[in-house]
């Protein structure tokens, strides 16, 4: 959701241009939610996330898009996404849940995951690797910064080397392996190809200009 002022226009126009469709997105009478981003000398960034109109959003009766790969993530409340998930997967979509900002989360929403993919920390949060694969999760996907990745499975464990980068600001990491990731999902690809493809778009995207 976004609100009706300045920020909203400008990020609609984005989507328009992006061709992204934006009938799934609502206008309401909060302001257009921020993130205010810190970044440090080294790269390393502190974000400060303010909800605005995300806050409101819930849940929809309406019938939910078809889609091969549902990727979501906590910066709308937990209870919509919950929904989102298990509406998602009840249809044969695949789940992907990236649980940033970090957040504790019930069993009941992690058990609609197919794929987690948390950083170090929110993988602690979550009660660590094989507490996500004992509730059903299909794989956990670690990310390590400077260190690459690593792909978790049921009684297999595989890093993913990372590319060798000057960090300038790495905000937006984490998001672009995500998209990316689901991306090549989406397109048939298997896992772990499809984490070598989000790893290279997103060294792409932390290279200095």
């Amino acid at each position: 959701a976004v609100g009706r002022d300045s920020a909203a226009s400008v990020l609609l126009q984005v989507m328009a241009a992006e061709r992204i469709d934006d009938r799934w997105v609502a206008r309401v009478d909060v302001p257009t939610g921020r993130a205010l981003i810190g970044v440090a000398a080294g790269g390393e960034n502190s974000i400060i996330v303010v909800p605005g109109a995300n806050g409101t959003v819930g849940g929809d009766a309406s019938p939910a898009p078809t889609a091969r790969v549902l990727l979501a993530q906590l910066e709308v409340p937990v209870a919509a996404v919950r929904e989102a998930l298990a509406a998602a997967r009840a249809g044969g979509t695949l789940t992907v849940l990236n649980p940033a900002p970090e957040h504790v989360l019930n069993d009941d929403l992690l058990r609609c995951c197919d794929l987690v993919v948390p950083n170090e920390h929110e993988a602690e949060l979550l009660g660590g690797v094989e507490h996500l694969l004992a509730l059903g999760a299909r794989a956990v996907v670690v990310t390590q910064g400077a260190r690459g990745a690593t792909l978790y499975t049921a009684g297999t464990v595989v890093p993913i080397a990372p590319f060798a980068v000057e960090a300038v600001d790495t905000t937006g990491a984490g998001d672009t392996f995500c998209g990316a990731l689901c991306a090549r999902l989406a397109a048939g690809e298997a896992l772990l190809p499809a984490l070598r493809f989000g790893g290279s778009l997103t060294f792409r995207v932390l290279m200095p200009a």
